[in-house]
Parts: structure tokens; sequence; C-alpha cells
């Protein structure tokens, strides 16, 4: 089970619909671009870069995590799985950390709901921010959550989360993605 994100609250994706509406097709069609990113996403190849801006103040880019294995997630306190999942990958991570896993987390929260984030990011035993747009760079735009993706240690995709049936993280789905990961040497 998957959350569709409601990024309705982002200001300026609503002016952006807005012109794109006013303007026409030949606009619309300049929406598509992230979207068009997203799908350039190959396994194997090296990953797009993010920068975690965490609650805590930290930016944590995925460029400085090389030599790392690096789970990229994007969630909300309003998403049901994503709540289920989040003490999962929160344990998976605290565990595997000193074999050199990082995870980052994006909420997809609005910015009125940082009391809701900062009280489920005390639970975590990883960094987690606001993502502050439907947008996540190379990753396109986020419209389903939670969704994950797995950069290995020479900075490379190892799992596109798009492309996961069941994208939310489990015991069994860690071993088989991330383990075999951590046991590899750069």
């Amino acid at each position: 089970m998957t959350c569709t994100a409601n990024t309705d609250h982002v200001p300026a994706r609503r002016a952006l619909l807005r012109r794109a509406a006013g303007f026409g097709l030949a606009a619309a069609g300049g929406l598509l671009a992230p979207l068009a990113r997203a799908d350039a996403l190959k396994l194997g190849q090296p990953a797009p870069p993010l920068v975690l801006h965490a609650l805590d103040g930290r930016n944590i880019a995925t460029r400085d995590l090389l030599g790392q294995v690096v789970i990229v997630t994007f969630w909300a306190t309003w998403c049901d799985p994503c709540r289920e999942e989040l003490p999962i990958l929160s344990a998976y991570a605290k565990r595997h950390a000193a074999q050199g896993l990082q995870v980052l987390g994006f909420s997809l929260d609005a910015p009125a709901d940082l009391p809701k984030v900062r009280d489920v990011a005390a639970t975590l035993s990883f960094p987690v921010g606001l993502l502050g747009s439907a947008y996540a760079g190379g990753y396109g735009r986020v419209w389903r959550i939670p969704v994950s993706f797995t950069i290995d240690r020479a900075g490379k995709l190892a799992d596109n989360g798009w492309d996961d049936d069941q994208p939310a993280w489990t015991e069994a789905r860690l071993r088989q993605v991330v383990t075999p990961l951590l046991s590899r040497a750069t």
C-alpha cells in the first residue's frame, strides 16, 4: 500500500500549475521535464545528487557520502504506510550504521506541520528534513510515498523506488536489497 503525495500545499507548485493552465498546452509541456529526469534513472549509473536540509541544521549531501550505502526515503506524517515503515527502517539503520549505512529522510509535510515531523523524527535513528517541494531533483516529482532509493558505496543507483511494486521497506526487503551492498567494498 502507498499514499499519493498531496503536494498542493506547496505554493510554488500551485502558481506554476495556474500559469501552465493559462498558457495552454505548450506551457504544460514544460511541467513534464522533472518527470523525464526520473525516467532517466538507471541502475548502476551515478545516482542524482540530493541535499538533506536536516531539522538539526545540518546539510547532508549524498555526494559527500561516497563510501557509504545510502537510502534516500520520502515519507509524510499523514501517510499510514510510511508510519509503519519508518520504525523498521530506523531499527535497520541503527543496527547497520557501523557497516556504513546512512539513511536520509525527506518529509513531504508542509512547513506548518513541522511540529508533527519533529515528533516523528525524534523516534528515528537517521536525520530528517522537509523536502520543501514536490520535486526531488533527478528523482523527479514525488507523487507516491513511501518511496526510497538506494545508492551503493560508489555513488551508483542500486535500487530505484519507482520500479518497486511494493515500495515500503520490510525486514525481508532490506535484507534482500541493502544487506548485500553493506558487505561489498567500494
